[in-house]
């Protein structure tokens, strides 16, 4: 039984340090002074992602097909004190993508 539970105290204490990590305490802005763009960036997935590289230091260029979609997320996160701009962008569209990487 105590064998059990030295190795759950060592997993324990691995699985702080995971959290840790990931959550960004180890880490201060290791993305500090770039720029990330992410698409179809709005909801889901997408905005976890473009959340997590802005609290991580990167301006955020989140798009979406939809203008309101955009406004919404980018309106979402800068209320969070994140650095982040939004344009609409279809990715399917050769002259969306020009735009979204020349902005």
């Amino acid at each position: 039984m105590q064998k059990a539970g030295l190795l759950l105290g060592g997993w324990t204490r691995a699985w702080k340090l995971v959290r840790m990590a990931s959550s960004g305490v180890i880490r201060r802005n290791p993305l500090a002074n770039k720029v990330a763009l992410v698409t179809a960036s709005t909801d889901g997935i997408g905005l976890a992602i473009s959340r997590r590289l802005a609290e991580d230091g990167a301006h955020v260029v989140i798009s979406s097909r939809k203008q309101e979609n955009v406004d919404r997320a980018v309106a979402k996160l800068q209320e969070e004190g994140l650095s982040v701009s939004g344009i609409v962008c279809h990715v399917g569209k050769p002259e969306d993508r020009e735009r979204l990487v020349t902005t």
